[in-house]
């Protein structure tokens, strides 16, 4: 799990349905998918006044996978702090991973990741429609993390030091996790069909100010995952496929959300 790659952002969002409680602005990312809050962006331009998020929390169910005999495909679930800036260098993130083998195997298991540190997998139970509930919080360089199957009534606790956390922002994300070299390059893997994944109880805080994704104190972003375009060169295929997960608007509180896998064929003419 590594930090955002945004391939653009629209300043006028239309991906909120018109109940929901605020329009966010969206982004397309080639690894993430889901919402982030950030600090409000200025009218005449200038540098946003920074927000120092403390915490971030968040509930979701662990989706079944529809896996493909020989195609290994995989999806990561998670609540985190940081990483959503382009400058950023770290990031915060725990939750849960369901992975598809060429042998037609789904997996499921449990992370967590200190970026730029490498992820650390837990002995933590999971299966399909466990209920899941995270935390992470940050005070300092201090990193507490928290995370509970609230089906079979187990939890996960740590606090570990980091040099310099990223609290900038905070994000509630589904994502095609990345494999990285040891030269420090990345490439985006095959997404696992996940169906659908639905977060709740989605809150951050700031300054004491606890609220949801729409509250006025912050910015929110309305992430859409898409794999397809520049990872497959078009002159050399007759039909490009392309992954996509799409988060559909808030709940009226600004809570709940959810975020569904959806594949695309694009035909295209050989030159």
């Amino acid at each position: 799990m590594r930090r955002v790659l945004l391939t653009g952002l629209a300043a006028a969002a239309t991906l909120l349905a018109a109940a929901g409680p605020a329009l966010a602005d969206t982004a397309t990312s080639s690894n993430w998918a889901g919402y982030a809050v950030s600090a409000v962006p200025t009218t005449d331009g200038t540098d946003p006044v920074p927000l120092t998020f403390t915490s971030v929390s968040g509930t979701w169910v662990e989706p079944a996978a529809s896996c493909t005999t020989g195609t290994n495909a995989y999806a990561a679930f998670w609540v985190g702090l940081g990483g959503f800036s382009d400058t950023s260098q770290a990031l915060e993130q725990i939750g849960t991973e369901v992975d598809c083998s060429a042998s037609n195997t789904a997996r499921h298991s449990v992370w967590y990741e200190l970026v730029p540190a490498e992820p650390v997998q837990l002995k933590l139970k999971i299966r399909a429609g466990d209920r899941i509930s995270a935390i992470v919080t940050v005070s300092g360089q201090t990193v507490s993390l928290r995370l509970r199957n609230l089906t079979r009534k187990t939890i996960f606790t740590r606090k570990l030091t980091m040099d310099a956390p990223d609290v900038s922002s905070a994000e509630w994300i589904a994502e095609a996790p990345s494999a990285c070299s040891n030269f420090g390059r990345c490439r985006v893997l095959p997404l696992t069909n996940f169906g659908t994944v639905s977060f709740s109880n989605a809150t951050a805080t700031v300054a004491g100010h606890t609220g949801t994704i729409s509250d006025p104190a912050w910015a929110a972003t309305a992430i859409e995952l898409d794999s397809g375009g520049d990872l497959i060169d078009p002159r050399f295929a007759s039909d490009v496929t392309e992954t996509q997960a799409i988060p559909a608007g808030l709940s009226s509180t600004g809570a709940s959300f959810a975020v569904t896998w959806q594949q695309q064929s694009a035909a295209t003419t050989t030159p």
